[in-house]
Protein backbone atom coordinates (compact mmCIF):
# COMPACT_ATOMS: atom_id res chain seq x y z
CA UNK A 1 0.00 0.00 0.00
CA UNK A 2 1.59 3.53 -1.01
CA UNK A 3 1.84 6.17 1.35
CA UNK A 4 -1.41 8.49 -0.05
CA UNK A 5 -3.44 4.81 0.17
CA UNK A 6 -2.81 4.71 3.91
CA UNK A 7 -3.66 8.19 4.39
CA UNK A 8 -6.48 8.05 2.56
CA UNK A 9 -7.68 4.67 4.02
CA UNK A 10 -6.97 6.45 7.70
CA UNK A 11 -8.97 9.81 6.76
CA UNK A 12 -11.70 7.25 5.00
CA UNK A 13 -11.99 4.98 7.94
CA UNK A 14 -13.25 8.01 10.20
CA UNK A 15 -16.86 9.04 11.13
CA UNK A 16 -18.13 11.22 8.28
CA UNK A 17 -17.94 14.85 9.75
CA UNK A 18 -14.58 13.65 11.42
CA UNK A 19 -13.78 12.31 7.84
CA UNK A 20 -14.65 15.66 5.90
CA UNK A 21 -13.06 18.08 8.29
CA UNK A 22 -9.97 15.78 8.46
CA UNK A 23 -10.11 16.30 4.41
CA UNK A 24 -10.68 19.56 4.34
CA UNK A 25 -7.36 20.06 6.78
CA UNK A 26 -5.43 17.68 4.90
CA UNK A 27 -5.74 19.46 1.86
CA UNK A 28 -5.33 23.37 3.45
CA UNK A 29 -2.12 21.86 4.55
CA UNK A 30 -0.75 20.42 1.19
CA UNK A 31 -1.92 23.99 0.15
CA UNK A 32 0.44 25.92 2.59
CA UNK A 33 3.12 23.72 1.59
CA UNK A 34 2.30 21.55 -1.33
CA UNK A 35 5.70 19.89 -1.84
CA UNK A 36 6.35 18.54 1.98
CA UNK A 37 7.58 15.56 2.57
CA UNK A 38 4.05 13.27 3.47
CA UNK A 39 4.40 10.77 6.82
CA UNK A 40 2.10 8.14 8.02
CA UNK A 41 2.57 6.27 11.52
CA UNK A 42 0.13 4.07 12.68
CA UNK A 43 0.81 4.51 16.23
CA UNK A 44 1.86 0.83 16.27
CA UNK A 45 5.19 0.50 17.75
CA UNK A 46 7.73 -2.31 16.30
CA UNK A 47 5.71 -5.13 18.41
CA UNK A 48 2.85 -4.43 16.58
CA UNK A 49 1.22 -2.26 20.01
CA UNK A 50 -0.92 0.27 19.48
CA UNK A 51 0.57 3.34 21.53
CA UNK A 52 -0.86 6.39 19.79
CA UNK A 53 -3.53 7.22 17.48
CA UNK A 54 -2.18 6.90 13.82
CA UNK A 55 -0.74 10.58 12.47
CA UNK A 56 -0.52 11.58 9.16
CA UNK A 57 2.72 14.06 9.41
CA UNK A 58 4.26 17.25 7.12
CA UNK A 59 7.03 18.70 6.48
CA UNK A 60 10.30 17.17 8.55
CA UNK A 61 12.85 18.37 10.62
CA UNK A 62 15.64 17.28 12.36
CA UNK A 63 15.42 16.94 16.22
CA UNK A 64 18.86 16.87 17.65
CA UNK A 65 19.76 15.16 21.07
CA UNK A 66 22.01 15.96 23.75
CA UNK A 67 25.38 13.92 22.67
CA UNK A 68 24.71 14.49 18.91
CA UNK A 69 22.26 11.80 18.15
CA UNK A 70 20.08 12.99 15.43
CA UNK A 71 16.33 12.40 14.19
CA UNK A 72 14.21 13.15 11.77
CA UNK A 73 10.77 13.83 12.07
CA UNK A 74 7.43 15.63 10.55
CA UNK A 75 6.99 19.29 11.08
CA UNK A 76 3.20 19.03 11.25
CA UNK A 77 1.05 16.05 12.92
CA UNK A 78 -3.00 15.23 12.48
CA UNK A 79 -4.53 12.75 14.36
CA UNK A 80 -8.06 11.79 15.05
CA UNK A 81 -8.91 11.58 18.51
CA UNK A 82 -11.65 10.14 20.52
CA UNK A 83 -13.44 13.86 20.98
CA UNK A 84 -12.24 15.49 17.83
CA UNK A 85 -9.04 16.67 16.16
CA UNK A 86 -5.56 17.44 16.74
CA UNK A 87 -2.72 19.10 14.91
CA UNK A 88 0.59 19.11 16.11
CA UNK A 89 3.22 21.89 15.74
CA UNK A 90 6.22 20.36 16.30
CA UNK A 91 9.82 21.93 16.57
CA UNK A 92 9.41 24.92 18.27
CA UNK A 93 11.42 25.59 21.05
CA UNK A 94 9.22 27.91 23.22
CA UNK A 95 6.06 25.79 24.82
CA UNK A 96 4.06 28.76 25.51
CA UNK A 97 4.53 30.52 21.60
CA UNK A 98 0.75 28.67 20.64
CA UNK A 99 -1.35 29.38 23.37
CA UNK A 100 -0.28 33.14 23.92
CA UNK A 101 0.08 33.59 20.27
CA UNK A 102 -3.25 31.97 18.59
CA UNK A 103 -4.95 30.13 22.07
CA UNK A 104 -7.15 33.15 22.29
CA UNK A 105 -8.49 33.51 19.07
CA UNK A 106 -8.66 30.35 17.40
CA UNK A 107 -12.52 29.42 19.10
CA UNK A 108 -13.38 26.35 21.12
CA UNK A 109 -9.78 24.46 20.80
CA UNK A 110 -7.21 23.70 23.66
CA UNK A 111 -3.51 24.89 22.64
CA UNK A 112 -1.08 23.42 24.33
CA UNK A 113 3.05 23.61 23.93
CA UNK A 114 2.87 21.56 20.81
CA UNK A 115 -0.86 20.55 19.88
CA UNK A 116 -4.20 22.47 18.47
CA UNK A 117 -7.61 20.02 19.61
CA UNK A 118 -10.67 20.55 19.12
CA UNK A 119 -13.75 18.83 18.52
CA UNK A 120 -15.14 20.31 14.64
CA UNK A 121 -13.63 21.97 12.48
CA UNK A 122 -16.55 24.72 12.39
CA UNK A 123 -15.57 25.37 16.25
CA UNK A 124 -12.41 27.51 15.57
CA UNK A 125 -10.99 30.46 13.35
CA UNK A 126 -9.58 27.79 10.60
CA UNK A 127 -7.67 31.49 9.31
CA UNK A 128 -5.92 31.28 12.83
CA UNK A 129 -5.14 27.21 12.56
CA UNK A 130 -3.54 27.85 9.06
CA UNK A 131 -1.71 30.58 10.54
CA UNK A 132 -0.22 28.33 13.37
CA UNK A 133 0.44 25.71 10.56
CA UNK A 134 2.47 28.26 8.29
CA UNK A 135 4.73 29.15 11.74
CA UNK A 136 5.29 25.41 12.18
CA UNK A 137 6.72 24.78 8.44
CA UNK A 138 8.49 28.23 8.97
CA UNK A 139 10.00 27.81 12.73
CA UNK A 140 10.75 24.16 12.17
Amino acid sequence: MTLQEQIAEYINSQPESKRNDMLELHRSILEINPTCQLWFLDGKDDEGKTVSNPNIGYGHYTIQYAGGKTRVFYQIGLSANTTGISVYILGIDDKKYLAETYGKTIGKASVTGYCIKFKKLEDINIEILEAAIRDGFITT
